[in-house]
């Protein structure tokens, strides 16, 4: 996604405890204080690596401004949702997220002397099946490598097999990794609360999947309960601790994190899951209790940090904190990201139980290349454009290029021909591989007009019989309104993998590139 307004991002939202903050959000003033040196290297040192250019530092905005050093900070995230990277299709510099970024800032921050503590939220996958398997593995490790401390249940996860749940919880390397949850209980393995240590100060966490979000979850091998009885036993157990801040992860509504963080005032900051696509960058106050709320932003794109200071009047504070294109690549995920792939090669197609299905045509793909006979300038303008080139994109990518792509699923279906682009599976006929599909490589012709076999054999006089008003018929079922055109881009043109595609008067520019 493109980044956001300086203005939007330039707040270190300060709160004290005992006052209600604003509801404006406020840019600095020019008689503001500058960033100080320790914000500005966090904010701005970039981290080169492996071919991803260096950003354009001027066009991200600000972030921990003023702040004086902490005593410790507090790293919420979560809401993954399968994207544990940006795709790259339209620069890295573009889009928001990933573990690797993730990584990248934490370590700055521990570099200062933040003592960060990452927890998050949950909710790593969006899908089931075996490659979502895989993607929350390999995320399970990511947390691990990482050093979170908390990790909470989202209902995308509990749709996973149990099996692949417990692996990933108990952990391969025998290393358990830090689930916790006081209403989901996977196999008697998940702890219903945890005490962390972090700049001389003692933090207690539990986490709820709320009412709602357990509809979802099917397993018989996962006990569920209440979230209101599950705290009932938790919180006193957790008072028992005497820590110096409780936090409740709440994977639920806002409404039904605000509701349960004044049912239950042990908690100083309720962490909810239910915010829209941005989250606030304040700490909202919850009526009837001292607890404030902090919001998770989807998709990963986010880092919700709060501060913990020794200060009286203002002891908490928040910066919503963009993982952008300033903060480069960790090795360390880099790795892990290369051997996500090589494990989906490894699975193959069949593995991950992606299978072709029969085109509601009832036609087969014949490739761009059966296209050229008749349509020689359209094939041209098609030869000259990116989408000739999409297939490459993913087997030799211009940014992080030792991690080819061409075995993921995912990527699949919108860089080669013959792919339902938002269900990822093939078509039958459509590209399966490098060495048995190469008429089927790139995003070809047919990706827009559907498949051309009835169309090329007409007119090649390969069907007898056909009168000229059938002819005209395969014909005409080959055509794309421009009036249609639009909706059939978005299929791979979504707001993920292309938002300059959504803005205003885009899709007419777009369009000149590939008018034929």
């Amino acid at each position: 996604m493109a980044p956001p307004r300086a203005e939007e991002e330039a707040l270190a939202a300060g709160a004290d405890l005992s006052a209600t903050p604003s509801n404006d959000d406020a840019s600095p003033g020019e008689d503001e204080q500058p960033v100080g040196p320790v914000a500005a290297k966090i904010g701005s040192e970039y981290e080169s690596s492996h071919g991803e250019a260096a950003p354009d530092e001027e066009k991200y905005p600000p972030v921990f401004q003023d702040w004086p050093k902490p005593l410790l900070t507090l790293y919420f995230t979560g809401r993954q949702h399968g994207y544990i990277e940006p795709c790259g299709c339209t620069g890295l510099a573009n889009q928001k997220g990933g573990l690797s970024r993730r990584h990248v800032l934490l370590k700055k921050l521990a570099e200062q002397g933040w003592n960060p503590v990452p927890i998050d939220v949950g909710n790593q996958v969006r899908r089931f099946g075996r490659q979502p398997e895989i993607k929350f593995q390999t995320t399970v490790a990511g947390l691990k490598k990482i050093g979170y401390q908390a990790i909470g249940f989202g209902p995308d996860d509990l749709r996973l097999s149990s099996g692949e749940l417990l692996s990933a919880a108990l952990g391969t390397d025998g290393t358990p990794a830090p689930f916790v949850c006081a209403n989901v209980n996977l196999l008697g393995q998940t702890p219903t609360l945890r005490v962390i240590e972090a700049g001389g100060k003692k933090i207690g966490v539990t986490a709820i999947l709320g009412r709602e979000e357990q509809r979802s979850v099917s397993s018989d091998e996962i006990e569920l309960s209440d979230p209101d009885t599950a705290l009932e036993k938790v919180v006193p157990k957790l008072e028992a601790e005497k820590c110096d801040l409780y936090v409740l992860l709440a994977h639920t509504s806002i409404e039904e994190s605000k509701r349960l963080g004044k049912k239950f005032p042990l908690f100083d900051l309720v962490v909810t899951a239910g915010s829209a696509g941005e989250p606030s960058n304040r700490l909202e106050p919850i009526e009837g209790s001292k607890g404030r709320l902090v919001q998770i932003g989807a998709k990963g794109m986010y880092v919700s940090v709060v501060g913990v200071f020794d200060d009286a009047e203002t002891p908490l504070r928040l910066q919503r904190t963009p993982l952008d294109g300033r903060y480069g690549d960790s090795s360390d995920m880099l790795d892990l990201m290369a051997s996500y792939q090589q494990q989906l090669e490894a699975v193959g197609l069949e593995g991950l139980g992606v299978r072709p299905l029969d085109h509601p045509s009832g036609h087969k793909f014949v490739g761009s290349a059966a296209c050229a006979d008749c349509h020689e300038r359209e094939y041209d303008i098609w030869k000259n454009s990116p989408h000739a080139h999409a297939t490459d994109a993913i087997v030799h990518p211009k940014e992080r290029g030792h991690i080819q792509r061409h075995f993921d699923p995912e990527c699949l279906s919108c860089h080669v021909t013959g792919w339902n682009p938002q269900e990822h599976h093939p078509w039958r006929s459509g590209y399966l591989n490098l060495d048995e599909s190469k008429k089927l490589t790139q995003s070809g012709c047919e990706n827009c007009h559907g498949p051309g076999s009835a169309h090329a054999a007409a007119e090649n006089g390969e069907i007898d019989g056909l009168t000229d008003a059938q002819i005209e018929q395969l014909r005409e079922g080959m055509r794309l309104k421009l009036s249609e055109a639009r909706d059939t881009c978005l299929k791979c043109h979504d707001l993920d993998n292309s938002p300059n595609f959504h803005l205003p008067g885009a899709f007419e520019e777009y369009w000149k590139r590939i008018a034929h």
